[in-house]
């Protein structure tokens, strides 16, 4: 089954065409690798498909399904996640409170409690981490597991992964590999951007 399919996807900054007719498609359960040199436009095809950008012309589906996906909110309505090379995480809050920020449906939260379910969750995807951790005490690995675990949380079942690896010492690519290949064992579609 198709997870992801972009068709004809174009998109221009000014006079420079950053993507054009590009077409794209994503299975169920499938890593794929998004390669090029830098400039080629791979991150901004990813960027369109998590809404941070807005195509000029073109088409995304969702599991066969027309998707409007003009913001990062609506992509994760859509079960669509995106690691980006730099970390949106708050230093000096928890795991549990980076991983549940913008996600609660209040305005108070018990702290054990979501520390558990962050826990939980954690455990579940197989996300080596610890949810009591303030964030600003972490590696860039662990920062890393933390991204990837705040998209699952939110349900994400395709997940962008825009050049991972770049920040990562070898036993933390390690990592990063063994965590994917679970992820996609458990029916989840990678998108891998690297060049």
């Amino acid at each position: 089954m198709v997870a992801v399919e972009m068709k004809g996807i174009t998109k221009r900054f000014g006079a420079v065409t950053a993507n054009k007719q590009i077409d794209f498609d994503l299975r169920q359960g499938e890593i794929q690798g998004l390669l090029g040199e830098n400039g080629a436009g791979k991150t901004t095809l990813m960027r369109i498909l998590y809404g941070l950008y807005r195509a000029d012309e073109g088409q995304i589906l969702v599991n066969g399904k027309t998707a409007a996906i003009h913001s990062p909110h609506q992509a994760i309505q859509n079960g669509i996640g995106m690691v980006t090379q730099h970390f949106a995480l708050v230093p000096t809050l928890t795991v549990a409170e980076n991983v549940a920020l913008g996600y609660t449906h209040g305005f108070q939260i018990n702290p054990k409690s979501l520390q558990k379910e962050v826990g939980d969750a954690a455990e579940r995807f197989g996300i080596e981490v610890d949810p009591a951790a303030l964030v600003r005490h972490l590696s860039v690995g662990e920062r890393q597991r933390v991204e990837i675990l705040k998209s699952l949380y939110r349900h994400a079942r395709i997940l962008i992964l825009d050049e991972p690896t770049a920040v990562l010492v070898p036993q933390e690519t390690e990592m990063l590999f063994q965590t994917l290949v679970r992820l996609r064992q458990d029916g989840m579609s990678l998108i891998f951007i690297s060049h």
